[in-house]
């Protein structure tokens, strides 16, 4: 299971006490805002994508969407996410439950600029009822990023 996959890596961490498991879904921004009592923008939504024969994930902010020229000059294509049924096998985690953690090998995690106005944002932690609150800093080390992006628009307008 995903989640225990997460908790493991956090407890590597130290950090495992972080992990929040909600009563109700998480899956969506909106239901994840909702059972946090955050704003949706706090939630960082991890999409998934493939570029060449590689699969990279894109952390954004919960208000943000992906600008297809922004993504096409980082990445060198239009973007291409993963289907439903190719998540799980792919990254380590399914739809709903999709994070930056403890995913395969060869995944590659990409932050977007549109987080960085916040303290603290709240990833999913490995399933669609769970997630995790960390600062910026905790975000790009715990996410073991390859780097920062701006590849979102809809957020800073």
């Amino acid at each position: 299971m995903s989640l225990e996959k997460v908790k493991a890596y956090f407890k590597e961490l130290g950090i495992e006490s972080k992990v929040i498991e909600l009563e109700e879904s998480s899956a969506t921004v909106e239901l994840a805002a909702h059972a946090l009592h955050c704003e949706p923008a706090r939630i960082a939504k991890t999409l998934s994508f493939h570029v060449d024969d590689r699969v990279i994930l894109v952390v954004t902010a919960g208000d943000a969407k992906i600008d297809n020229k922004k993504y096409k000059e980082e990445f060198g294509q239009k973007a291409k996410m993963l289907s439903y049924e190719e998540a799980e096998p792919l990254t380590g985690h399914a739809v709903g439950g999709v994070c930056p953690f403890a995913v395969n090998e060869g995944v590659e995690v990409y932050l977007d600029t549109s987080m960085k106005r916040f303290d603290v944002v709240y990833p999913a932690a490995g399933s669609g009822n769970s997630a995790i609150g960390l600062t910026i800093p905790e975000m790009e080390t715990y996410s073991r990023c390859k780097k920062w992006v701006d590849v979102c628009k809809g957020w800073n307008e």
